[in-house]
């Protein structure tokens, strides 16, 4: 590795953080509540610790891209999410962002094969 250790954990996590977000509106397609959406996260891959989650569901709902509502399920109260029309619209937007910008890394990392 080019780079110690601290240095590739912290390029990781700033790496991670803009990709945690795009997979919680991707994931809130489909409403859910706090715990199925962090097993749906974990079921594909990407662990978020709920010190993690729980402040990005509040700032996404804050900037009006989810909405929650608190219901019973199971004898137990639970917050569900799920994307607001925005939230949808902004989805759309950043997948063709993250795209063009995949597509430009792997034309710029595939001259190193």
């Amino acid at each position: 590795m080019p780079v110690d250790d601290d240095t590739f954990e912290k390029l990781r996590v700033e790496l991670r953080r803009g990709s945690l977000v795009l997979a919680v509106l991707g994931a809130l397609r489909e409403e859910r509540y706090g715990y199925t959406l962090r097993q749906s996260l974990e079921d594909a891959g990407l662990m978020i610790d709920e010190g993690a989650l729980y402040p990005l569901l509040r700032r996404l709902e804050s900037q009006g891209l989810l909405i929650s509502e608190w219901r019973e399920e199971a004898k137990r109260t639970k917050r569900f999410y799920r994307l607001s029309v925005d939230g949808t619209d902004t989805l759309a937007a950043l997948l063709r962002e993250w795209n063009a910008i995949s597509e430009s890394i792997l034309r710029l990392t595939e001259k190193d094969k």
